[in-house]
């Protein structure tokens, strides 16, 4: 996939001069760095299955992309916050909300706290998000 760099920030993005807010990147360590190592072992669970893709890391999370942005991981004070993007709705114990997005795309959020709650059904949602 031919990606485009901001001239200003430095971050790819998947078309010419998408439209995002210019913020300097940073490394997948520096986003996991203040938070608890469990964080760190919950995003590696994530991404490790998934095929060649983008890590977009920027100070409030991580950002990832294939053809698309199809997953958001964000470290927060109780959880790590995983959006993943799908084509349909879907239930799960630790789904914490989810909405429509249009274009038939809905928003997952899931709260999680320790890596034995990757399970593979939420592995099999990020392969399916990937793939789209």
């Amino acid at each position: 996939m031919t990606r485009w760099v901001c001239p200003r920030c430095d971050r790819e993005f998947g078309r010419e001069r998408q439209s995002h807010v210019c913020v300097p990147g940073v490394t997948v360590d520096q986003v996991f760095a203040p938070w608890p190592e469990a964080y760190r072992e919950i995003y590696d669970r994530l991404v490790e299955p998934l095929g060649p893709l983008h890590e977009d890391a920027v100070g409030v999370g991580v950002f990832l992309k294939a053809e698309r942005k199809f997953a958001e991981i964000r470290p927060k004070a109780r959880s790590l916050q995983v959006e993943i993007t799908l084509a349909r709705p879907i239930t799960h114990p630790l789904l914490a909300r989810s909405f429509a997005m249009g274009s038939g795309r809905y928003a997952h959020f899931f709260k999680f706290t320790r890596p034995e709650d990757v399970d593979g059904q939420i592995l099999d949602w990020m392969a399916e998000a990937y793939d789209a």
